[in-house]
């Protein structure tokens, strides 16, 4: 089969995926908005009966398989680390007549893929990466499993928590399927040998497309090593040289690698100056967080979720769109759409679901730092005549207000009952950079107006506050859009 008509596959794959939102897994579980969606699988957001949100993943159950996969499900939801992502519950289902499995596990707020094709890591950031996967590893191959599927799309946030998907642990000394789907399966893949090695492997390839985004090996096998590219400074070219040996008793154990990375901790500077970013290139969404945290690889790819919700609608941002381990990445191109002038198109079409999909974010910051406050100020005299009562600017970390150049703008629509207060908010036009749209969003939330008449009665009113965020400083105007 030719790229081209799996690339077809893969798109009527994802549209029959899409096609599914609003219906229900095993009685309980809503598939409210498609995540993303590879040929074999697609990731769901999806609600717990505690009211949290989840992902929801759905595989077509082989009948050979599905019980052996079940079981892998339901032994790796009994580990409990800090760097792996939750498993809660898995079983069957079944959708258009056929048979799935579903695993429901831990909502992840972002993945790296997301971040690489705006640019790689930098060593200070690549120093922080490493550590929580290394724990992670070591942790799994203690207990003689193996993650199976270490690549980008699989380094996921969660919170403030650098997390592994694990929906592929699988015992070291199980066979499986000979399979090799991509560069970040080790060569002994294709004979069904899974092993630590293997891991280690994907560790190396995982390193070298996070520092340079681009993996420069091919799928195929070789007869020689792969060769570490130049551009990578030591001691991570080292690991991932001794990561990428053919043979995998050549290749580091998780103990190795943290040997060499301890003296670049001690020789890279915990906080690198992020390079500025212009607009375009802060159309990444919480990518923007990865320049901001400077110290701490989590803050590369957070955004918190601590603002409130809505009803789902159509973006699919706020999950990595390879929470399907395989998955092409598919969420980012939301963050592309040009802004809505609120003068020209009616605010109520900018999609509900921003609110749910990008929750007001406590701004990222060093671990150790306390997260930044909202900086509340009264309307300025004379606003009041405006019928602001109360405005609400954002507080913008230095280091968050050094990547801008220009201007970031972003519109918020708020609904304001007959008192003044907010009802709701959501965004207008998000701007190239979800980061700063979930800040103006939390901040829209707490602004209040003089309460609107018409005909001598009181009336809910919608307002616009244009928020503009810039290296100086932060700007909003409010605009009545109607009473």
């Amino acid at each position: 089969m030719s790229d081209t008509e799996v690339r077809k596959n893969e798109v009527r794959r994802a549209e029959l995926w899409k096609s599914w939102e609003g219906r229900v897994v095993d009685g309980k579980f809503t598939l409210r908005r498609l995540l993303g969606a590879s040929e074999h699988s697609g990731v769901f957001l999806t609600q717990r009966q505690s009211s949290q949100k989840a992902a929801i993943k759905l595989i077509p159950a082989d009948a050979k398989e599905a019980d052996t996969q079940l079981a892998r499900w339901r032994k790796a939801a009994q580990i409990s680390h800090p760097h792996l992502l939750a498993g809660y519950e898995s079983g069957r289902c079944q959708m258009d007549g056929a048979a799935y499995l579903y695993l429901l596990m831990e909502y992840a707020d972002e993945d790296l893929s997301q971040i690489l094709p705006h640019r790689g890591l930098t060593p200070g950031e690549a120093a922080d990466l490493l550590p929580p996967l290394l724990d992670a590893l070591s942790y799994l191959h203690a207990k003689g499993l193996v993650h199976g599927r270490v690549k980008p799309s699989n380094v996921l946030a969660v919170g403030d928590q650098l997390r592994l998907a694990a929906d592929h642990i699988t015992s070291s000394n199980e066979l499986s399927s000979p399979q090799r789907r991509d560069v970040y399966d080790p060569p002994e893949a294709a004979a069904g040998i899974v092993s630590p090695a293997g891991d280690m492997w994907a560790l190396g390839v995982t390193l070298v497309a996070a520092m340079t985004q681009n993996v420069p090996y091919s799928a195929e096998l070789t007869a020689r090593d792969p060769v570490a590219p130049e551009k990578m400074p030591e001691p991570f070219r080292g690991i991932a040289r001794e990561c990428l040996h053919l043979d995998p008793k050549r290749r580091s154990t998780v103990s190795d690698v943290q040997a060499r990375l301890r003296p670049a901790a001690r020789s890279v500077p915990a906080a690198p100056e992020p390079a500025p970013a212009s607009e375009p290139r802060l159309r990444r969404g919480p990518i923007a967080a990865m320049v901001l945290a400077l110290a701490v690889i989590v803050g590369v790819i957070v955004i918190y979720s601590r603002g409130k919700s809505t009803p789902p609608a159509a973006p699919a941002a706020d999950q990595p769109a390879q929470q399907t381990s395989s998955a092409p990445q598919s969420s980012a191109s939301q963050n592309t759409q040009p802004p809505v002038s609120p003068t020209t198109q009616p605010a109520a079409q900018a999609p509900a679901a921003q609110i749910e999909s990008k929750p007001a974010p406590t701004p990222p910051a060093p671990l150790a730092a306390p997260p930044p406050r909202e900086q509340k100020s009264p309307a300025a005299s004379g606003t009041a005549g405006n019928g602001v009562v109360h405005q609400v600017i954002p507080e913008v970390p230095r280091s968050a207000r050094n990547t801008i150049t220009g201007k970031i703008r972003v519109v918020v629509r708020v609904e304001v009952d007959s008192s003044g207060k907010v009802t709701n908010a959501t965004l207008a036009s998000p701007g190239p950079s979800r980061y700063f749209a979930g800040l103006a969003l939390r901040a829209a939330q707490g602004w209040e107006f003089a309460p609107a008449e018409v005909n001598g009665q009181p009336a809910d009113g919608t307002w616009m506050l244009r928020f503009h965020f810039g290296r100086g400083g932060t700007q909003v105007s409010p605009e009545r859009v109607s009473r």
